[in-house]
């Protein structure tokens, strides 16, 4: 089934009334906030690399504040136990019976706070929810329901006492991107208090609702010249000289959800090669592991994945629907 002309313009409507509550809170950064919307729509995750105070808080709450939906936050740190994010079955000696407590990662947008200062083992307890929305304690299985987005971030600079993310961690995410500090006049605006606080944003659609537009964006319409062009570019990445780990199947497949949420967010039934290339850096840079030497040289990610935009042709023509 393929999405309605009707229902893209509605649904790009609706992403554009989403980003513009957001902003009210999160001054002059749209564009972040379109992915952080693109990823949620693409039922995926995103994880921001940013210093201290930048809005990262405040994004996470304005996001979940515009679809009606509960947050957490957890503040990960080295002694963070697997039990403190998904929770812990407990005996009560009143009922002779044990009784579950939910732990914060059963919420519709979850911040997790400097992710990599806590240990792979906790780190690890993410991992089957961030990609099948459940988690598995004590042989029960329990969903955490929909929608449902992990905002993660972690500070870029500051190493001391942190655990590198690994690589399947990393690929649980559908993005990576960066906030950064406002430009001048977002600050002059926030210094005059022009920014509305999170809790005083009046939401826009319901979290039924939201999850009812994910499901329009993944019946968007994608030809088989621009699946051609998503694959060509994953094979680019994986024949870089620079390149040890090129990208993923899940990363191919996280790109392919992505621009179809793009195109729908742009009132459109189809996928274009400038969706894909739109979206390119965020969802596959981070994906890539590279030589040590290129590392040494100071080549990065977001610069192989601009060279491979650069060296594999989009499609020029498009196939009827």
């Amino acid at each position: 089934m393929t999405i309605t002309t009707e229902q893209a313009t509605w649904f790009a409507q609706t992403f554009s009334q989403l980003a513009d509550n957001v902003e009210r809170a999160v001054l002059g950064k749209r564009h972040v906030v379109e992915l952080v919307l693109t990823a949620m729509l693409s039922e995926g995750h995103v994880l921001i690399e940013d210093v201290p105070g930048t809005g990262k808080t405040s994004l996470a709450r304005a996001v979940a504040q515009s679809v009606q939906g509960t947050t957490t936050r957890i503040q990960f740190t080295p002694d963070l136990l697997p039990g403190d994010i998904t929770g812990i079955t407990v005996y009560d000696q009143k009922t002779g019976a044990f009784e579950f407590h939910a732990g914060p990662i059963f919420a519709n947008i979850v911040l997790a706070d400097e992710i990599n200062r806590a240990s792979p083992k906790t780190q690890a307890a993410l991992l089957e929810v961030m990609e099948e929305g459940r988690v598995t304690i004590d042989g029960v299985t329990r969903d955490v329901g929909r929608p449902f987005l992990v905002l993660a971030t972690q500070n870029p600079v500051e190493q001391a006492g942190t655990y590198r993310l690994p690589e399947a961690q990393l690929d649980r995410f559908l993005l990576r991107t960066s906030l950064g500090y406002p430009d001048h006049a977002a600050t002059v605006r926030i210094l005059d208090q022009a920014a509305v606080a999170t809790a005083e944003l009046a939401p826009v659609i319901t979290p039924g609702a939201l999850a009812g537009m994910a499901e329009l964006a993944a019946d968007v319409y994608v030809d088989a010249l621009v699946l051609d062009y998503i694959a060509r570019l994953v094979d680019g990445t994986r024949s870089a000289d620079e390149v040890r780990l090129g990208v993923s199947i899940r990363g191919a497949l996280a790109l392919t959800r992505a621009s179809r949420a793009s195109a729908a967010a742009h009132g459109r039934t189809y996928v274009t090669p400038d969706d894909v290339k739109r979206l390119a850096v965020a969802v596959l840079a981070h994906r890539l592991i590279l030589h040590p030497e290129a590392e040494f040289d100071g080549v990065t990610q977001e610069a192989v994945i601009g060279q491979v935009l650069l060296d594999v042709p989009p499609p020029t023509r498009r196939e009827s629907v």
